[in-house]
């Protein structure tokens, strides 16, 4: 007999979680509102014909490591990585950048004075960055696959970033440093538990870095398109699910989409209580993406800057604090965190020689509708004088824009749901199974459910695993 399963939703969860199911056995479609796969792991060419833009995510520290993509073997599939010669760069008033080198050793020659302290943070993390990945990409609630060194890692990720960088470093780089790595909670550095933003995204950078990938982010699902071919998922484009009952027969169905569309699409038919639980998910910090085209590089003040894949634009530790601060409050402060990738810096398939695409994006409050595009820029030129000088084209897209191209990207939260509270440990209910939605068949798979946002498909992993042991179960 032919097992059947619908997958909605074609970003990197669903594409995943279609696969796991292919391999074993089952016939798949996938269904996705847009007329291409990809969710918001895309890219066009928003600037112009012959340029590469991600119109999502740019830089892939997890998707490098993914052990859903290493299980599939992307790079086989013709998934190349390019690399900077650094994977971060943080500029501050007045002084020369403070960089996150591809080694530790390397990365506290910069600030002596907390050389022992970041090692102490960093070290054991960079020690086994797989195993690394593997526990912050498992669901928090269940037995993690290296259970002593996820200990370690609760230890430093409890405290808040701001708490933690102020009693362990001395120096303003090794503060900013930390700082900004942390900030891609989007949440308060005030909030227990953003600390382990920034020791995980520091180890990762410390250790594989955090590359892009060549030809644009679109790439990492061109290969996982070319998995799903040989294994003969099909994927319906342009087809819009309102209604769970516009899908075929199936004896599972996984929703890669956030609770607000799941409860449009299955509210009816999901029990009370799961409902109500549901209706109260929060949405959080939301990014305005501003895109350019420039006749040459970024003219940053410290001329290395120009060689990293990621730079945090904002300035000292607690300018970037006060910033998070006043986003979460509903306030758009006037120097927001800029977060700018140089994918071109590194991957000359991105723009015509001598020109430079640069991704970037601020955080804004949820569903923000003003502009921030100029404030974007003048974060900018405030570290790199004569940048607006070398604007070609721009593309701005604003909170509104980004959730009209992609629903899961509601008030422009690239994430999923905040992480503030409960949510960043009970996503998007408290349950040890937080995949099922309590009907038999019936799964989440999105950036809502452990282990939230990014681009390494393990949501679709482990919502598709959890299928199956439901189903030989019963």
């Amino acid at each position: 007999m032919t097992r059947r399963a619908n997958v909605v939703g074609a970003g990197p969860n669903g594409l995943v979680a279609a696969a796991v199911l292919a391999e074993q056995g089952f016939e798949v479609q996938v269904f996705e509102r847009n007329a291409k796969p990809g969710g918001a792991a895309a890219s066009g060419n928003t600037l112009g014909d012959g340029i590469v833009v991600d119109l999502g995510a740019a830089a892939h520290p997890f998707a490098f490591g993914s052990p859903a993509f290493r299980h599939f073997n992307l790079t086989a599939q013709g998934l190349e990585w390019k690399f900077h010669d650094y994977p971060l760069a943080h500029p501050l008033d007045g002084a020369d950048s403070v960089l996150l080198h591809q080694d530790l050793s390397e990365t506290v020659k910069q600030f002596p004075k907390d050389s022992r302290a970041w090692q102490a943070l960093h070290g054991p993390l960079i020690a086994r960055p797989h195993d690394t990945l593997d526990n912050a990409t498992s669901p928090l609630l269940g037995i993690p696959p290296h259970p002593v060194l996820m200990a370690r890692f609760g230890l430093r990720s409890l405290p808040p970033a701001r708490l933690l960088g102020a009693a362990a470093f001395r120096t303003r780089e090794a503060k900013a440093l930390f700082a900004g790595s942390s900030a891609h909670s989007m949440l308060p550095l005030e909030h227990p538990f953003t600390s382990g933003f920034g020791a995980l995204f520091g180890a990762l950078g410390q250790s594989w870095g955090w590359p892009v990938a060549r030809g644009g982010t679109g790439s990492i699902i061109e290969a996982l398109l070319k998995v799903l071919q040989a294994l003969d998922v099909r994927i319906r484009t342009g087809t819009h699910i309102t209604d769970i009952a516009q899908l075929p027969p199936a004896e599972l169905t996984l929703l890669d989409v956030t609770p607000r569309q799941l409860l449009d699409i299955a509210g009816a038919r999901l029990p009370a209580h799961y409902r109500k639980q549901l209706e109260r998910w929060r949405y959080g910090t939301a990014v305005y993406k501003v895109d350019y085209l420039l006749d040459g590089p970024v003219p940053w003040n410290d001329p290395r800057t120009a060689n990293a894949g990621t730079v945090h634009v904002v300035g000292e530790a607690g300018e970037l604090a006060d910033a998070e601060r006043e986003v979460a409050a509903g306030r758009m402060p006037q120097r927001p965190f800029v977060m700018v990738v140089q994918p071109s810096s590194a991957d000359e398939t991105r723009a015509p020689a001598g020109q430079q695409v640069i991704w970037s994006y601020a955080h804004v409050p949820q569903g923000y509708t003003g502009k921030a595009g100029e404030l974007i820029d003048a974060q900018i030129q405030r570290f790199a004088p004569g940048f607006k000088d070398r604007i070609l084209r721009r593309a701005e897209t604003s909170p509104a824009q980004l959730e009209a191209w992609n629903p899961n990207l509601v008030g422009g939260d690239i994430g999923g749901g905040s992480l503030s509270g409960l949510q960043q440990f009970v996503r998007p209910t408290a349950s040890l199974s937080p995949y099922r939605l309590g009907v038999p068949g019936l799964y989440l798979c999105s950036s809502s459910t452990p282990p939230g946002g990014g681009v390494h498909g393990m949501a679709g992993w482990h919502a598709a695993h959890q299928a199956l042991r439901d189903l030989r179960r019963s």
